[in-house]
């Protein structure tokens, strides 16, 4: 038997491969009923925000679809989300009624995203592969291996 109303994580930069992913579960993955975690990690420095400080943690509450596709209200959070992610969230998660939300959290993406699966909960978590070569996975390190090896609920990585 399905979980009923599940969360499903999906790490997202606005990048093509991040892209990649969010289609990938929004196709296979969520079901009516079912909540869409976006995630995204912003960088440890570079801001200044009392409420950010505080979020350091823990990540930023749980951000609904009406806030974070308001680029005023995200314009506070430092993020800036793309008309074609928001679009694609939009559409298939009023056809699918499907709940979206954004989670930001600030630091390593590697340790963040491991963070996320227990402090939101989420059910599984899907994330982009960038593809980098052997050479360049080795001296950048990869996220995605990261996540995949340390992160306790399943993960799919989406190339």
């Amino acid at each position: 038997m399905a979980e009923v109303g599940k969360r499903v994580g999906v790490a997202i930069d606005f990048s093509v491969g991040s892209k990649k992913a969010l289609r990938w579960a929004l196709d296979n993955l969520l079901r009516i009923g079912d909540h869409l975690i976006l995630i995204t990690v912003l960088p440890q420095h570079g801001y200044e925000s009392g409420e950010m400080q505080l979020w350091e943690t823990t990540g930023s509450p749980l951000i609904p679809y009406a806030d974070f596709s308001n680029p005023i209200i995200m314009k506070k959070y430092g993020v800036v989300p793309d008309a074609e992610t928001l679009e694609l969230v939009k559409d298939l998660t009023q056809e699918r009624e499907i709940v979206p939300l954004l989670k930001i959290f600030w630091g390593d993406p590697r340790e963040k995203l491991c963070e996320s699966v227990d402090n939101i909960p989420l059910s599984c978590l899907v994330i982009g592969h960038r593809g980098l070569g052997t050479l360049k996975r080795v001296f950048l390190g990869s996220v995605s291996n990261h996540v995949m090896t340390n992160a306790s609920c399943p993960v799919t990585v989406v190339p």
